[in-house]
């Protein structure tokens, strides 16, 4: 994720950069789809887009994307001992595990937010908090913002992925919400409506910064 410097500004833009362990990362989508953002409830909750640095919407079926892991029978994760047997082939259906209580480091935070569904939602390894990039992710935060536009900066902090929440009210809403939504997609395809997943539960990453503006 990338966020930026706070700004006196009511709405919040967060940005996710994801590394590879080693290399770039090759997929379907050739590893350009890697960008990938998802609206605030303020502006069309569900949103997506997807297709790398050059952005092609994706509405219709994904601007319903997340609204399925709400509701009865949500689950609140594997738990330690679930995860014995290693890593799930798909994540937990409707997996919700509330939000860790704030370190007060939204940086810190955002990284234990995606780990937490990694691990309680499907038993993945965690990524390593990407701290000297954050600066940089901040930045791009803040960039996109300004312009109004989605993914204008990616790649530049030598990510091999992004994922963006633009325009949602707070720091909370963000933990507790965006990335709620993006997980709730799920695996599939098309790249335009399970992105924001993917990106978040591949194993080929092996570090993530987050940023805010």
């Amino acid at each position: 994720m990338t966020v930026g410097p706070k700004r006196a500004s009511l709405w919040l833009g967060v940005m996710m950069g994801l590394v590879a362990c080693t290399g770039d990362v090759g997929s379907d989508d050739d590893g350009s789809g890697g960008s990938f953002f998802a609206t605030g409830p303020g502006a069309g909750a569900g949103t997506t887009t997807g297709g790398g640095a050059g952005v092609t919407t994706g509405q219709g079926a994904g601007t319903t994307a997340g609204s399925g892991g709400m509701g009865a029978g949500t689950t609140t994760g594997a738990g330690a001992g679930g995860c014995d047997a290693g890593p799930l082939p798909e994540p937990i259906p409707n997996c919700q595990p509330t939000p860790l209580p704030s370190s007060g480091d939204f940086h810190q935070d955002c990284v234990d937010r995606i780990n937490q569904f990694r691990w309680e939602c499907q038993c993945l390894p965690p990524l390593a908090r990407w701290a000297e990039q954050e600066g940089c992710s901040d930045a791009q935060a803040a960039n996109d913002q300004a312009s109004n536009s989605p993914h204008g900066n990616f790649g530049s902090c030598t990510e091999n992925a992004q994922n963006t929440c633009p325009n949602w009210g707070s720091e909370q809403q963000v933990i507790g919400g965006c990335l709620q939504m993006m997980w709730d997609e799920g695996p599939g395809e098309p790249f335009s409506e399970h992105g924001h997943y993917l990106n978040m539960s591949s194993t080929s990453y092996s570090k993530v910064a987050c940023g805010i503006s």
